[in-house]
């Protein structure tokens, strides 16, 4: 029984942008006092697009931009990259220092960089770029967190609430199950059990549980299995979310499904969660024709924490309408 590959990358990216504070307060303190988190950061989306372009080295992983407010008032912008791999890589120092500068050179803002190793190699450890020639000299550190060690804190990782710990717990056991697909299933379960235990709300539970089930994929037994005793434990817990197997048979017929489908199934899951959909918001689905938009809507409609909220996509989402 073959394992499908693990997906890292996009669960990490939805996670930053989700809990990013609680990120920050988890792995990286002293950035966390800095902030005033009275006023909530702004995800720098594009603005990394360009940064990206502007610095054509190696590949990219799960890297973010924030721009954020400092307790003293003034203005720091933060870039998270998040590398995840399983081999050293010796141009990861110098990717991290075209980030940093590509950052304050195209927006002037100071920079905070920081980096979240998530590969297998304990003693692989970078966090400074330089060099000095002829007199000229740079030099340049940023902050890291190497996951591995949270392995020797998995009981702490166990016991706290922050919703960021869980991803961490995932990716750790993750890794450790590559080729064990029984372990993963094992694991898997115990995980998502926990997100019941300590107690979360409803949406709580239900963003969680996509980041863990996104990154632990299973093969399609396994997965039939875990879907099956989750919905009856769930019978049991008095607690029924959007149901997990009807879901995944959604997601599998849009895969091969019309634009109309996947439209439709963006409804239905905006339907079964929040019982009525607006008629505006249903006319500006029907105008939306690119396929990969709708997918990522669908996708939005599974987590998002209000129909307001998921309206607030929507303008955003018309910009890349086909003609």
């Amino acid at each position: 029984m073959n394992l499908p590959s693990a997906d890292y990358d996009n669960p990490w990216k939805e996670a930053l942008g989700e809990y990013f504070e609680q990120f920050l307060e988890l792995c990286f303190p002293q950035v966390h006092a800095l902030i005033d988190w009275s006023q909530p950061p702004r995800s720098l989306d594009k603005e990394l697009q360009q940064i990206v372009r502007e610095a054509e080295s190696g590949k990219r992983i799960a890297d973010k931009l924030f721009q954020v407010w400092q307790r003293d008032g003034s203005q720091a912008w933060i870039l998270v990259h998040v590398e995840v791999q399983s081999q050293e890589d010796a141009d990861f120092p110098k990717r991290m220092y075209q980030y940093h500068y590509r950052s304050f050179d195209l927006y002037e803002r100071q920079v905070i960089s920081l980096a979240v190793l998530g590969d297998e190699r304990s003693n692989w450890r970078p966090s400074n770029y330089g060099y000095s020639l002829a007199g000229c000299e740079l030099s340049f550190h940023f902050p890291i967190v190497k996951l591995l060690d949270y392995t020797d804190r998995w009981e702490t990782l166990e016991q706290s609430n922050n919703p960021f710990a869980v991803l961490i717990m995932a990716h750790l056991k993750t890794k450790a199950t590559t080729g064990k697909p029984i372990q993963r299933a094992e694991w898997k379960w115990y995980l998502v059990r926990g997100l019941y235990e300590r107690g979360y709300d409803r949406e709580e539970i239900r963003k969680l549980f996509r980041l863990v089930d996104w990154m632990m994929v299973l093969p399609e037994e396994l997965q039939q299995g875990f879907d099956r005793k989750l919905q009856q434990y769930e019978e049991e817990m008095q607690m029924p979310l959007l149901s997990h197997m009807e879901l995944r048979a959604i997601e599998r017929g849009m895969e091969q499904g019309s634009k109309n489908a996947v439209r439709e199934s963006v409804i239905e899951v905006l339907e079964v969660r929040f019982s009525e959909v607006p008629p505006e918001l249903v006319a500006i689905l029907n105008n939306i024709s690119d396929l990969a938009v709708l997918k990522q809507l669908h996708r939005e409609a599974i987590a998002i924490n209000s129909i307001a909220e998921f309206q607030q996509l929507l303008p955003e989402s018309q910009e890349n309408q086909d003609n």
